[in-house]
């Protein structure tokens, strides 16, 4: 008896480890962004269609949910944006089409 309840306890300690791990795993999956000029590129389009179509001036963080990417992808096209002259910044820390 003393042994099954050890099996037990060792298995869900087994258990709480893998998704503590699975936790970690997809926490770094998620900050992996490739930076390439390709990859920049597209992501400096959908900060540009996110804009587009908000017709107003979004901050960062609504610029990513519009734009379904994260917040160090828009950083990375609006970066892109900005040098191509696209982009102002408003008082409000927003920004809007040119």
């Amino acid at each position: 008896m003393a042994e099954k309840k050890a099996t037990t306890k060792k298995a869900a300690e087994t258990k709480e480890v893998k998704e503590v791990a699975a936790k970690k795993t997809t926490a770094a999956k998620k900050a992996v962004v490739a930076v390439n000029a390709e990859n920049i590129g597209f992501k400096a389009g959908d900060v540009y269609q996110a804009l587009a179509a908000a017709e107003k001036a979004l901050s960062v963080k609504e610029i990513a949910k519009a734009g379904k990417i994260s917040e160090e992808e828009t950083l990375l096209g609006l970066g892109w944006l900005f040098k191509e002259g696209k982009l102002v910044s408003t008082e409000d820390n927003k920004v809007a089409l040119a």
